[in-house]
């Protein structure tokens, strides 16, 4: 059973950048694949980025696509989210999650682990 715990968030102004980690225990961190989705007030969670267990995969949703990278480090336990040129839309709580497959999925029903959520604010 892998646990995530994301980290990283905070107060940033418009343009700015942020770098969020999520730290996985358990076993099979690296045989699955890892995904961000992020929740803004009042709206449902979305898909923001995915990492195939070796990374060589990943995807992006358009509205994050050249200004978001994921990564992961398998020896660490740890994949990430550097945010750049951040913008107001992109306030969220962001979540990290995990599911039991090495390919990547935009579908968040296809993740069965979730991190708690770590707040992004991007003031204008």
């Amino acid at each position: 059973q892998v646990q995530l715990v994301e980290s990283g968030g905070g107060l940033v102004q418009a343009g700015g950048s942020l770098r969020l980690s999520c730290a996985a225990s358990g076993r099979t961190f690296s045989s699955s694949a890892m995904g961000w989705f992020r929740q803004a007030p009042g709206q449902e969670r979305e898909f923001v980025a995915a990492i195939s267990w070796r990374g060589g995969t990943t995807a992006y949703a358009d509205s994050v696509k050249g200004r978001f990278t994921i990564s992961r480090d398998n020896a660490k336990n740890t994949v990430f989210l550097e945010m750049n040129t951040l913008k107001p839309e992109d306030t969220a709580v962001y979540y990290c999650a995990s599911r039991l497959s090495p390919a990547i999925s935009i579908d968040s029903g296809n993740y069965g682990i979730w991190g708690q959520g770590t707040q992004v604010t991007v003031s204008s």
